[in-house]
């Protein structure tokens, strides 16, 4: 059978890649200084024989990895970045390892090594059956900041690819085929004049009276906008006493929504309220644009293939003692838990999935830097379950079930069905012809644009 040379491979070499989980997850680093985890994982791919490059397409934490040699060339996504303020002990109840460190609360460590045990995989059945090819694993450093891809891309990154997979921790097992929104993101920084607000506030400008009537202004854009777009801000600096007129203030904007180009537009006309914000309170603004990424294209004819090999071989049985973890992670979810069995379409009182996989056609509303790879090659993304059922984004439920056997099943799972389907592409050719037909039809004549431009530096000097 496709991919039982690979999958036996995984088996073997499962305590190396539980081993390196748990080391990423118990050390976890934000984006951008994940210093420790892209070392450990380039120095495991170079104990399985793979040539490595650590630091890779500028930056220091990216990695690109490879065997092989000619097409197809095969690429897989890994990401190793943790959360900020996520530190949360393996255990049923919320207990940080450290307070306010962060933590593996979108499971990165099972991301990464994911990736690393099917390229392993790859390697193995390519070597024992003579398989032409290439496969290459990708190091993403940043993702949580959504910007990591798109500096890699920005620097020529993944355009040799034939096809990629991308895999995510979850709460089911399905390949996607619904859309995430792209992003931009941004700050606007006012600057005044400063005054006594109580003695003389008719010398004083406030930037925070600029901030504050911005933000009035994105919430009237709302109401003309198309009913995909998602605008969210923050204030980072507002002043320091009520009686000082504030001469400086920040406050940061995501813009997001289900195509590039309405990103790109939505954009431009916030950009306009932030000027006209300054026009009336006769301050300055100076824009430090972060960054941005696509929306999701995934390329249905590789969700296909994932899902077929999910179904060909299913997750191995979850133990009383993880259900019973599942289950008393759930019962703290309030009505989260049945809401997300009825988003997942499983009874309410699950507490891990166990059906069979399937097409998740749901839109996202989140984003993802997958979604520039997407639209440079042929990639699709999928889901295996990782954490309990009630688990919401970005918490502590995950940073716990992360850091145990329940996502370490699903990250070896997930291993086993992108090596699967990675062999099952080098088999037959026909699939990624397919495959690129799809996505040229996709693309409808269009080339990917770098959303980062040339002189926004890497971040690494910002955190």
């Amino acid at each position: 059978m496709t991919g039982e040379i690979a999958i036996k491979k995984l088996q073997e070499e499962q305590a190396k890649l539980r081993e390196l989980s748990q080391r990423i997850w118990s050390e976890p680093e934000v984006g951008y200084l994940e210093q420790s985890a892209s070392r450990w994982t380039a120095e495991l791919l170079r104990e399985a024989g793979f040539t490595v490059e650590l630091g890779a397409f500028g930056m220091p934490t990216a990695i690109r990895a490879t065997y092989g040699s000619g097409h197809p060339v095969i690429g897989l996504l890994g990401e190793y970045d943790a959360l900020p303020g996520m530190s949360q002990k393996a255990t049923t109840v919320k207990e940080a390892e450290r307070e306010g460190a962060p933590g593996q609360g979108c499971g990165h460590n099972l991301l990464g090594v994911a990736h690393v045990g099917a390229a392993i995989g790859m390697k193995e059945e390519m070597e024992k059956r003579g398989l032409a090819g290439t496969v290459v694993y990708y190091g993403c450093p940043g993702e949580e900041l959504l910007t990591g891809k798109t500096f890699m891309a920005r620097n020529g990154a993944f355009a040799d690819l034939d096809a990629a997979f991308a895999y995510h921790p979850g709460k089911i097992n399905a390949a996607n085929s619904g859309t995430m929104t792209g992003l931009n993101s941004a700050k606007f920084h006012f600057k005044g004049c400063t005054a006594h607000a109580g003695g003389d506030p008719h010398n004083g400008r406030s930037a925070l009276d600029a901030v504050e009537l911005m933000n009035v202004g994105a919430n009237y854009l709302r109401e003309h906008v198309t009913s995909d777009v998602r605008i969210h801000y923050t204030i980072l600096d507002g002043g320091t006493a009520p009686n000082i007129v504030p001469d400086k203030a920040c406050v940061w904007y995501y813009v997001r929504a289900m195509s590039r180009e309405t990103v790109e537009s939505t954009y431009e006309r916030l950009v306009k309220v932030a000027k006209g914000a300054a026009m009336m309170t006769e301050t300055e603004v100076e824009i430090e644009f972060l960054g941005g990424c696509y929306n999701t294209m995934p390329n249905l004819v590789l969700s296909e293939l994932l899902t077929e090999t999910m179904k060909k071989h299913p997750m191995r049985a979850w133990t009383g003692e993880e259900k019973a973890f599942a289950h008393a992670l759930n019962v703290q979810s309030g009505p989260q838990w049945a809401a997300m069995c009825r988003a997942c379409g499983v009874p309410e009182g699950t507490d891990l999935f166990e059906g069979e996989p399937f097409m998740d056609s749901r839109d996202g509303y989140g984003s993802t830097d997958v979604g520039d790879v997407q639209h440079i090659c042929p990639t699709a993304t999928f889901n295996t379950v990782s954490s309990n059922m009630g688990a919401p984004g970005h918490s502590w439920h995950i940073t716990s079930c992360s850091g145990m056997s329940i996502g370490e099943n699903g990250m070896l799972y997930a291993a086993e069905i992108m090596a699967a389907a990675g062999i099952k592409l080098m088999e037959d050719p026909s699939i990624i012809e397919r495959a690129k037909e799809e996505f040229a039809g996709r693309m409808a004549g269009r080339a990917y644009k770098c959303p980062m431009p040339a002189d926004v530096p890497v971040p690494y000097s910002n955190r």
